[in-house]
């Protein structure tokens, strides 16, 4: 029989090609999607080479932010003290990540890996991202309620026919009825746990404090990168509209699974900004630009990032 200690060395040694050939996967990645994609990298880059850099600055500053606000969000979905700067690390990993997988399972692979690296278990890993998601989607809805209330007329609700409306209740049914079924079982064992953890959070003040302001903070972040773009370009548009014409775009974009929202969000945000006065030329300098500093110029560190990540096991 083969002793333990002799067996270790190829276990090792299969581990050593499985993490160099991830992190070469990554690299191949990252050259790919910057191959394909440097037309409009370059396009964006030519067509605010004229705008205020101050104001340029100001939004870089503003998305290099979010990765912050995302790491304190996500350390306050969990009760346990999480290491610092695997945190933010794994944020901007799970940034980049996002625009590679459609509808956010990049990121919340990335944070699910690095949460289980971290101790957690799976279950209480995929309730801490439950957590952080439903804080996020109810913080954005707060500021959008806030900023359409500042400036009333702005949004405009559309007309829903009652096809629609009959369609989603039959959804609802549909699922309601699934539901009892083989199902309802583990759906309440997640509600369980995903309320544990609510609870949990929410009996440490500074855990909450961190859940609901790292959320805010996160939304509010990325409103301003475009508030600094759109002053870079010499839009006339108040910066309380431009805020509330972003969180209105990438929550209708979010209904379209496309990675970190590409072609979906950029329509959103350039339709937005037009029926709101922009020329259209500005509108889409506009666009480039808060793509230039939230995608294109962090993409392939943050590809990098998740490399090194993987390479030493921490996600």
């Amino acid at each position: 029989m083969t002793s333990p200690l002799l067996t270790r060395p190829a276990v090792l040694r299969r581990r050593t090609w499985w993490h160099t050939g991830v992190m070469l996967a990554v690299l191949l990645c990252a050259a790919y999607l910057g191959q394909r994609h440097w037309p409009v990298v370059e396009s964006g880059a030519d067509r605010l080479a004229v705008a205020d850099q101050g104001w340029l600055l100001v939004g870089a500053s503003a998305a290099m932010a979010t990765w912050g606000c995302a790491a304190l969000a996500q350390q306050g979905a969990v009760a346990e003290r999480l290491p610092r700067p695997r945190l933010v690390a794994a944020q901007f990993a799970a940034s980049a990540a996002n625009h590679v997988l459609p509808a956010g399972l990049g990121a919340g692979a990335v944070n699910l890996r690095f949460l289980m690296r971290c101790g957690l278990p799976a279950a209480r890993a995929a309730g801490a991202l439950a957590v952080k998601a439903a804080a996020g989607a109810l913080a954005r809805s707060v500021l959008i309620a806030v900023l359409a209330a500042a400036c009333p007329g702005v949004l405009r609700l559309p007309h829903v026919p009652i096809t629609a409306v009959a369609g989603v209740l039959a959804v609802l049914v549909l699922v309601t009825v699934v539901l009892r079924g083989p199902l309802r079982s583990r759906c309440a064992r997640v509600a369980a746990t995903v309320g544990a953890d609510i609870r949990a959070v929410h009996s440490r003040p500074q855990r909450a404090a961190a859940l609901w302001g790292g959320s805010l903070a996160f939304a509010a972040a990325h409103s301003l990168v475009l508030i600094a773009v759109v002053e870079a370009v010499g839009l006339p548009l108040p910066p309380a509209r431009v805020a509330l014409l972003y969180l209105a775009a990438s929550s209708a974009a979010a209904l379209l699974p496309t990675p970190g929202g590409l072609g979906s969000l950029d329509a959103a945000l350039a339709f937005a900004l037009t029926t709101s006065g922009a020329p259209a030329a500005a509108a889409a300098s506009a666009v480039l630009g808060y793509r230039l500093l939230t995608v294109w110029l962090p993409l392939v560190p943050g590809l990098l990032v998740l490399g090194v990540l993987i390479r030493r096991r921490a996600v």
